[in-house]
């Protein structure tokens, strides 16, 4: 009887071990993922600017500017805080197209493509969907 009542607490401890262990994973894996649709969002708005800035370049082209410098801001905040490839491949993807509206605006398009940009935004998004 002794020896079961230890065999007993024994796995008692162990599973409270492991669900402790789990659930404090499960949670840093939450997080992450919380920050992600956070700043997925955020770029998402940034991206409504920058398309507003767009139709409105002639008016006042700094805020051209100012949007692709918020999501260049959003984009750095969201590769430092993960290490999913899918995610970092989505980063990169939107990192070229905002470079690619950059160099065009800085040519002097008022009215550059930006297509590129809301695409890999969109897959952002996608990836950072709980």
């Amino acid at each position: 009887m002794r020896r079961r009542a230890r065999r007993t607490a024994a796995t008692l401890v162990a599973v409270t071990a492991v669900l402790a262990l789990g659930g404090t994973a499960g949670c840093a894996t939450l997080d992450r993922a919380m920050d992600c649709v956070k700043t997925a969002d955020a770029i998402a708005t940034s991206v409504d600017r920058l398309s507003t800035a767009v139709s409105t370049a002639t008016d006042d082209p700094t805020r051209l500017a100012q949007s692709l410098d918020d999501i260049d801001q959003e984009l750095n905040t969201l590769k430092n805080s993960t290490g999913d490839a899918d995610l970092a491949k989505a980063v990169e993807d939107l990192r070229t197209a905002v470079t690619n509206v950059r160099t065009a605006a800085d040519q002097g398009d008022t009215t550059p493509d930006i297509s590129g940009v809301t695409g890999a935004a969109a897959e952002i998004t996608k990836v950072c969907a709980p």
